[in-house]
């Protein structure tokens, strides 16, 4: 029992929160799919270590392991009846691991949204008895306090918040998983939510999951908090990633530690962590925070665009190619003018060759995208490569997005096909449908699974995996079709495949590599690159391949994004020297820097490679369309 109530305690100190349970039992060997929750019961010493292993790292917070402990989840398992028992269970199992630990630690009862990024139903309401049930059981149960986690949309949170204030007065925490910077999913700002939720009677607000330590500091400082709240913040360990057939969160230990007080800076008082951190990452944090006193947040002023726009309108961008003043009003090339250049691997043969890839609009207003894609097919791009809903994130559809290119403008597009969001039906539909529109060039990828985009209730589909669609693809080029019925004609898919070289075995990459070129795969286009001796690696282990490489190349814009690319995103790694490069970096003089280091790397990419690959960050099509302009001087 603790001798100071969690409430007082907060006013006074900064809490360290513990790490995740489900991601660290999977590590485990509890596979995905198991009733995690149900293991209170069944293998409670296995629950009660988890719990150990973070107090004895410094956690004085804990949840209980009730995240998905309703009668709505439970039902999925045939377990709809214990509810009561299993929130009872998880309880004195971590009251257990306290007593062992001969801590003073506290104890929350995790209370995860229902709704779990599932399309909203017309009413909420009958969620409400399922809240009372669960928060009846923890509190029958002898919680210091509530965790209201991982809510996407306000609307439920602030109805469970109205459910648990009507059984308690003891602490709650209300935190939203914002599926991008600064917005919740139902359109508020985190300024407006924050409000809301505290005039809600929520003494602690916050935001865990779906964003890593970089996202989440960033919405804190594009945001404005109630002085009345405490704030609790609970990161993922950056985006998460199958390495090795494993899911696998790249931010390490030290790099939480490290934004652990740039958090404390914010007036954040409750700091833990959310998926794929574990108990190495809460060590770290509190070794960080030790001794430290909390800090009394200021509030940023917020300008309008700040509450209105995530990212900022092009124009008022700080860097401006210098063809950008006299290609805004670049005019349609003739449709046919693309076609007589020929495919890029007609290019790629002959000479430096250049796709770049700009994401197609989050939103329905395409101006601004046809605008920048004009520029860089001015700027001597050979395709505008468009991405299949990356990172799972919903934008308008490449396929049409990619027709009217080429029929606008005379722009050759290169369509990503995902294998996520298309049963075999549809893929191949998808595919017939590309074909129609004379979209030949594309890249088949895996596509990453849908619970971690901004629709998480949305299903992976995953009826075939990169192999199979080259493969099957390919198959339509000789007039048959998946289910091996003779077409009337055959297609012409030109099929490149993705290659990452940051893996733990690179023999292993460049064999998988070899069987996507058996299966068909025309080119290979590679995640980017931030240093001479990954290409150099590259080039040794492909030099026996037959199919061109393009080179990923992604200019850098900032300190802050070269630090997120490092360390929460799979599949990247920058050198030592990169960061050292960006270091203290920001703005256009940021832009600049990297502008400069993507061309030093591009000097020495093109002794190796014929294809090039540049990827636009943020929309800055200035910044590729200066960088293709200059791989130019190179034909």
């Amino acid at each position: 029992m603790n001798s100071v109530k969690l409430r007082e305690y907060l006013q006074k100190n900064i809490v360290i929160g513990d790490g995740a349970m489900a991601t660290l039992l999977y590590q485990f060997g509890v596979p995905v799919g198991t009733c995690y929750e149900e293991l209170n019961i069944t293998h409670s010493a296995l629950i009660r270590s988890v719990h150990e292993s973070y107090i004895q790292a410094g956690a004085k917070l804990i949840e209980t392991n009730t995240f998905r402990v309703n009668r709505d989840i439970l039902s999925r398992f045939g377990l709809e009846q214990k509810v009561e028992e299993i929130n009872l269970a998880a309880v004195k199992v971590a009251q257990e691991a306290i007593a062992l630990a001969k801590s003073q630690t506290y104890i929350v009862g995790s209370i995860g949204s229902i709704l779990a990024g599932r399309v909203k139903a017309k009413s909420l309401q009958p969620y409400r008895s399922f809240y009372e049930e669960q928060a009846s059981a923890l509190l029958k149960g002898g919680v210091d306090g509530i965790m209201l986690e991982t809510f996407e949309d306000l609307e439920e949170l602030l109805l469970a918040l109205e459910v648990m204030r009507s059984l308690t007065d003891q602490p709650i925490f209300a935190h939203l998983a914002t599926p991008q910077v600064g917005r919740t999913r139902d359109g508020y700002t985190v300024t407006k939510a924050f409000e809301l939720l505290t005039k809600a009677g929520a003494e602690i607000v916050g935001l865990n999951c779906r964003l890593g330590p970089t996202e989440m500091l960033r919405t804190l400082e594009q945001a404005q908090v109630p002085e009345e709240a405490f704030l609790s913040i609970f990161p993922n360990a950056g985006r998460s990633g199958l390495v090795d057939g494993m899911l696998s969160f790249k931010s390490t230990p030290e790099y939480f530690a490290e934004y652990a007080l740039h958090l404390r800076e914010q007036g954040v008082r409750v700091i833990g962590g959310c998926c794929g951190t574990t108990p190495e990452h809460i060590r770290a944090i509190s070794e960080a925070l030790k001794g430290l006193s909390p800090v009394v947040r200021e509030n940023p002023t917020l300008k309008d665009s700040e509450q209105t726009h995530v990212q900022p309108e092009v124009k008022d961008r700080g860097i401006v190619h210098n063809m950008a003043q006299t290609l805004i009003e670049v005019l349609p090339k003739p449709a046919s003018q693309a076609a007589e250049q020929g495919t890029i691997l007609d290019r790629v043969r002959k000479k430096p060759t250049v796709i770049v890839e700009f994401d197609p609009p989050k939103g329905l207003d395409t101006e601004p995208f046809f605008k920048g894609c004009q520029i860089l097919s001015a700027s001597g791009a050979a395709a505008i490569t468009l991405a299949d809903n990356s990172l799972a994130n919903v934008r308008m559809s490449n396929l049409a997005i990619g027709a009217l290119l080429k029929e606008r403008y005379g722009i050759e597009p290169l369509i990503h096909v995902a294998c996520r969001d298309r049963n075999l039906i549809g893929q191949q539909s998808h595919l017939m449908g590309l074909h129609a529109l004379g979209i030949h060039q594309i890249l088949v990828i895996t596509g990453d699974p849908s619970r971690y985009g901004d629709l998480p209730g949305a299903s992976s589909v995953f009826d075939a995996n990169s192999f199979d669609l080259i493969r099957m693809t390919k198959q339509l080029n000789q007039g048959i079709s998946f289910s091996g019925e003779v077409l009337n004609q055959s297609a012409r898919f030109i099929v490149g495949t993705a290659f990452n070289p940051y893996v733990r075995n690179f023999d292993s990459a460049i064999k998988r590599l070899e069987k996507k070129i058996e299966a068909g795969a025309d080119f290979v286009m590679t995640q980017p690159i931030y240093d001479v001796e990954t290409l150099r690696v590259i080039y040794e282990g492909t030099k026996h391949l037959s199919i061109p490489i393009f080179i990923g190349i992604m200019p850098l814009t900032s300190q802050r994004n070269a630090e997120f690319l490092h360390n929460e995103v799979p599949g990247i790694s920058l050198s030592e020297e990169a960061l050292q490069r960006m270091r203290g970096l920001k703005g256009e003089m940021a832009r600049q820097q990297g502008i400069t280091m993507s061309k030093e790397l591009l000097d020495k990419a093109i002794q190796y490679f014929n294809g090039i690959y540049l990827i636009t960050p943020f929309n800055y099509y200035e910044m590729t369309a200066e960088l293709t302009e200059y791989i130019s001087k190179f034909s």
